[in-house]
């Protein structure tokens, strides 16, 4: 069953931050405290989803995936965050799915999306940061082309400090 992709709304945020508090909870289990996942609040994340959003502009892309009409899946993504980045480099901030989803094609969608807008946005190459330990998450950027470029980064969230990767791959140039 395939998903529809399209840009986020306003009134879309409850359903983002129920798919990002469970995706944490989901892709980040035994890797990250117990208590720190547990206090993850769908509530609280919507209001930040509100504010992003908000912020975002024109800046940042953010992409939702539903199945009957349900939102299941997002991804967001613009400029990269590095200091030294140019203005052709993105960078993937964001891609979760519901777990009932994982594996169905939903992050597939997203992500193809996501390579298909970048370049038209004129950006020539993507990068993410995704957890040295998440094996499931390391291997679906794999397959969608990403590989690590030998970055590593400590990550320090609920107490606890772990190693990130950050992964890249080049964009097909926009097509006209």
């Amino acid at each position: 069953m395939s998903a529809r992709v399209r840009e986020m709304v306003e009134a879309d945020c409850a359903a983002v931050a129920r798919v990002r508090v469970a995706g944490w909870r989901s892709a980040y289990r035994g890797l990250l405290p117990v208590a720190y996942l547990a206090a993850l609040d769908v509530e609280d994340d919507a209001a930040v989803r509100r504010e992003h959003l908000a912020r975002a502009g024109g800046r940042v892309v953010h992409l939702v995936a539903e199945r009957d009409g349900d939102v299941v899946g997002w991804a967001a993504f613009g400029p990269d965050r590095r200091p030294e980045a140019g203005p052709a480099d993105a960078e993937l901030y964001a891609l979760y799915a519901l777990p009932a989803v994982v594996g169905t094609g939903v992050g597939r969608a997203l992500m193809e999306e996501v390579t298909a807008r970048a370049p038209a946005r004129g950006y020539t190459s993507l990068s993410l940061w995704v957890l040295e330990d998440n094996a499931l998450g390391r291997r679906f950027y794999a397959k969608a082309g990403f590989t690590p470029d030998g970055t590593r980064e400590p990550w320090e969230v609920g107490g606890t400090t772990l190693m990130e990767l950050r992964y890249t791959r080049p964009l097909a140039p926009a097509s006209t």
